[in-house]
């Protein structure tokens, strides 16, 4: 149950762990006017760029940490990934690896599937950003084979979180999107083809041995009260993020 007083969600797999602060904030709980209400993240949006700083002021204080701690980049729907080692904000990087404590990645999503893994042992998080060009590149497989050869982590160490995102039921895509996606992760119920980008990201992390998994039931699209819909509201709206990181 989400209520209009969250600015986040916290994930139910890491409740547990001591100092992680990770999740996905909400629409609800800031200062942005329609059509950004309210708790507008996205720093590329139209909303006011003073708004959208207080929104993350906000954010932060509900999570006890400081805005300038977040790792962060313009996103671009492709592979790359930053392994961080101080808080930025760049460009290019669709998935953001924090391997310091007291630097948090985040990615931005408003209908594209975000994946967090956390190795609690390490202490190293990631965020990633995987739309349907991501997930077709192996973003989130790419990512956590970071973690499994460079880092040295154990897949079964790895807790993962695939969080709001369209589901298969609104992901309404045309022949030559979904022919790059296999056959478990698609259907077509009419006359167009719709994809499961949450079974993708499954998928990978399930090939790389990592099976400490929650799947959240949230659809930006069909819960567009409580989430940003690029789809849903014609691509004028914000952004939510998905974050992880330790604190010292």
């Amino acid at each position: 149950m989400i209520k209009h007083s969250d600015l986040y969600l916290k994930p139910e797999i890491f409740k547990h762990i001591p100092h992680l602060v990770a999740g996905v904030s909400t629409r609800h709980g800031g200062k942005s006017q329609a059509p950004y209400h309210s708790l507008n993240l996205g720093v590329h949006t139209d909303d006011s760029p003073h708004i959208i700083q207080e929104n993350l002021k906000l954010l932060c204080q509900s999570l006890g940490i400081n805005p300038q701690d977040f790792a962060r980049s313009y996103q671009t729907h492709q592979d790359q990934i930053w392994e961080c080692q101080s808080p930025d904000y760049l460009s290019g990087y669709d998935a953001i690896i924090s391997i310091k404590k007291q630097i948090f990645s985040a990615v931005g999503i408003a209908d594209c599937c975000p994946v967090l893994l956390v190795d609690p042992i390490q202490k190293i998080t990631a965020a990633i950003h995987a739309g349907w060009k991501g997930s077709v590149l192996g973003i989130v497989t790419k990512t956590a084979h970071v973690l499994l050869d460079k880092y040295q982590s154990k897949p079964e160490d790895i807790l993962a979180y695939i969080g709001p995102c369209i589901s298969l039921t609104h992901f309404e895509v045309g022949d030559e999107v979904a022919a790059q996606f296999p056959d478990d992760c698609k259907q077509k119920p009419g006359l167009k083809w719709h994809v499961d980008l949450k079974k993708h990201q499954v998928n990978q992390l399930e090939g790389l041995g990592i099976s400490h998994i929650e799947v959240s039931p949230w659809c930006t699209v069909e819960h567009n009260e409580h989430f940003f819909s690029h789809r849903k509201e014609q691509g004028i709206t914000g952004r939510m993020l998905a974050f992880a990181g330790f604190r010292d």
